[in-house]
């Protein structure tokens, strides 16, 4: 099995493998003073001066450096800032070096929700089965692709037909704009309704229908297959956020439809990307996106390469030009 398609268990190596052992990899174990359940000294990563700047909590396995890294966390962490790599790559060496055997568990992690599938047969008159959300029954027609709120987000004419989005003006989503949603095979499953422009304070900004389980879907799954394989997948949070990723060019990118990653969303992105598969998480600049971002980013390191894409405070993907989008992500224009 190469490299890149091997399974990272953290949390075994965690058990496994202690700080002090890494600091003896390193030969760095004697520039550090002990006393009772602490090590400390002069940082061991920015050639600190300070002898009580970095600290190592041995029966917690974790070091802190109260220096200019300010930053701490577990060996993990530390084998990623001395060697200047991903978490990922770190655990892997990590692996390596010490011994430590990690089950390789991706396919039955990828599998074992399909084959439960293929051996349930949900009850008579279930509206939901117990693995996802129902095809709809209809679709709307005659929405407005042309209304004003889609140019104001600044959607391109491609771009709003193959989303297929519109302004309605019947049912239950009237006076809102339709946002068609499909599940990993393309099928409809809901509409979201996006309120065009600020509503007001007792209204929402965006509307779900009621039983639709959005954390068992990705917005725009079904679509990737059309794009480069090679490519990395971009995770965003919101619906417009998708569509300008797709729009500026870089056809694999999926949406949350919120900041935080479900365990059936999870399984998903792991199908997607393929083991060892590349991820960029290109979340909003603020307290929810920010720890959205950390709890993808830790769980999904264990099985792929993933890649945080930071913005300016309070900046939102569908907010970027084309061309930043084009820097952020390296994404050509489409044609």
């Amino acid at each position: 099995m190469k490299t890149q398609e091997k399974f990272v268990g953290f949390d075994v190596l965690k058990k496994a493998v202690s700080m002090i052992q890494i600091l003896e990899h390193y030969r760095l174990v004697n520039q550090l003073h002990r006393s009772g359940d602490s090590l400390s000294g002069a940082c061991l990563l920015h050639a600190g001066h300070n002898k009580s700047q970095f600290r190592v909590s041995i029966s917690k396995n974790c070091w802190i450096c109260f220096g200019d890294c300010h930053v701490g966390g577990s060996i993990i962490d530390f084998v990623s800032r001395k060697e200047s790599v991903s978490v990922r790559e770190a655990a892997l060496l990590i692996q390596e070096w010490f011994g430590v055997q990690s089950p390789s568990v991706f396919r039955s992690r990828t599998t074992r929700e399909d084959e439960t599938k293929a051996n349930y047969v949900p009850a008579s008159g279930d509206r939901f089965d117990r693995f996802g959300n129902a095809p709809l029954r209809f679709e709307l027609t005659k929405l407005n692709s042309g209304h004003r709120y889609l140019a104001e987000r600044g959607l391109s004419k491609e771009t709003i037909a193959t989303f297929g989005v519109g302004y309605c003006s019947h049912g239950s989503l009237a006076g809102w704009i339709a946002i068609p949603i499909h599940d990993a095979h393309g099928r409809l499953v809901a509409y979201a309704g996006r309120w065009p422009g600020e509503p007001t304070a007792e209204k929402p900004k965006y509307r779900l229908p009621h039983g639709f389980k959005k954390s068992l879907e990705l917005f725009n799954l079904h679509r990737i297959t059309e794009a480069d394989a090679r490519a990395p997948l971009v995770v965003v949070e919101g619906f417009f956020d998708c569509m300008k990723v797709w729009q500026a060019g870089h056809r694999r990118v999926v949406a949350l439809m919120g900041s935080m990653l479900s365990e059936a969303q999870e399984e998903l992105i792991l199908k997607a990307a393929g083991p060892g598969g590349k991820v960029h998480l290109l979340f909003d600049e603020d307290e929810a996106g920010r720890k959205g971002r950390v709890e993808a980013r830790t769980r999904l390191s264990e099985w792929l390469d993933v890649k945080v894409i930071t913005l300016d405070p309070g900046a939102q993907p569908d907010q970027l030009s084309t061309e930043c989008l084009h820097q952020l992500l390296g994404c050509s224009s489409a044609e």
